[in-house]
């Protein structure tokens, strides 16, 4: 039977028809007047986005290569960082500071905890910190912190100078994210979330402070990821190293999208999925992982009996259907469904009723249409 094809993975996410034709035209050359003029109309919609007045630099790699750059740049070895560890991601980020040897203290919270300001203004009372480094949105546990709070603890601590940095690859472009206004010192994000891109790209502002330490780190160990050389070649319109110009030129498509729907609109559609879709799975008796749910990816407990291998796999050969399962140590415990970037009403209605279909098929007891109608009257709230 004829099935469409429906990716719900937290990264990549599915890509927009429209964005995708960009892609298929003919490649161009970068360094053009003609690349310069878009690139620059790209950067200020990046700064909508992440609603900052800072440069968005943009890198030809992924989402990881932009947090290394963020957090080389601006901390050098011998500094000390805090870091806020509830998840695969975030503990890649220690590792990052291991590697280049800055030290660094561990906030170890459970998965699925959410890190909050009174934390951090604990820790930064019993030691100095030259910056305090945490994921905004952990993709890997579907949680959220409270990113607001943290910037207030640490501006409010006896380190106000210390440098806010945040891993926002699920979260810029998907939930309220605010740079400026909340004083996020060095903000990162990837093109395959919720700007609505193919992986390649990935993203990094730093406030007037973080770019202050860039300056003054004179033990930097990078090249390609030196943010100097993107700082001199953007203040030309352009990039130090060849940039991937076929997905730069397509995320033009995509942040005109974002910005038709304005970014207050794409944060209220995704938390609107994502609470209806959240309502379905409660509505069919399922248990919701985070503490703290992040809108932009949903992880839900497999029932008692329903193993991880069959509930995917069923998804995909039966309903052609691509979720995440969970990771770290929540693999093969836990679920993942995807709220952000080209994602509407209707593609939380499929998922939901998907998953009815297949704990049916698996021997779960739940009743058909319980999850859809919970979710339903979520979404009437869009229309």
């Amino acid at each position: 039977m004829l099935m469409k094809y429906r990716l719900y993975t937290p990264g990549p996410t599915s890509v927009p028809e429209a964005t995708l034709l960009e892609l298929a035209k003919p490649v161009h050359h970068h360094r053009t007047g003609e690349f310069r003029t878009m690139f620059a109309e790209i950067q200020s919609a990046l700064q909508y986005v992440y609603q900052t007045k800072q440069t968005v630099y943009t890198i030809t790699g992924s989402g990881t290569a932009a947090a290394e750059a963020g957090i080389v740049n601006s901390l050098a070895p011998g500094q000390k960082a805090l870091c806020i560890t509830n998840g695969k991601f975030a503990e890649r980020w220690a590792k990052v500071c291991s590697q280049f040897g800055i030290e660094h203290k561990d906030l170890k919270l459970e998965y699925g905890v959410a890190a909050t300001g009174e934390m951090v203004a604990k820790e930064f009372a019993a030691a100095k910190y030259d910056a305090v480094i945490l994921v905004h949105s952990e993709t890997s546990t579907a949680t959220v912190s409270d990113l607001e709070s943290i910037c207030k603890a640490v501006r409010a601590s006896s380190s106000p100078e210390a440098l806010v940095i945040v891993d926002g690859i699920t979260s810029i472009g998907a939930i309220p994210f605010k740079m400026d206004e909340w004083g996020v010192d060095v903000a990162i994000t990837g093109s395959q979330k919720a700007l609505m891109l193919p992986p390649g790209l990935a993203f990094v502002a730093f406030s007037p402070r973080a770019w202050k330490a860039v300056e003054a780190n004179k033990n930097l160990r990078e090249f390609y990821l030196d943010m100097k050389a993107y700082a001199k070649s953007i203040a030309d319109g352009d990039t130090p190293y060849t940039p991937a110009n076929t997905l730069i030129e397509a995320l033009g498509v995509s942040l005109k999208m974002i910005k038709e729907e304005t970014i207050e609109g794409v944060w209220k559609r995704t938390s609107t999925i994502a609470e209806a879709f959240r309502q379905g799975m409660l509505g069919m008796g399922l248990k919701l992982f985070s503490q703290r749910p992040a809108d932009s990816v949903s992880a839900v407990y497999y029932p008692e009996g329903i193993s991880d291998k069959d509930f995917r796999g069923t998804l995909k050969k039966t309903h052609n259907i691509h979720i995440a399962g969970g990771q770290g140590t929540m693999e093969g415990k836990i679920f993942r469904v995807n709220h952000m970037g080209y994602t509407d009403a209707y593609d939380c209605l499929a998922a939901v009723a998907s998953i009815e279909f297949t704990l049916k098929k698996l021997g779960y007891n739940v009743q058909i249409g319980s999850g859809v109608a919970a979710a339903q009257k979520v979404l009437a709230k869009l229309f």
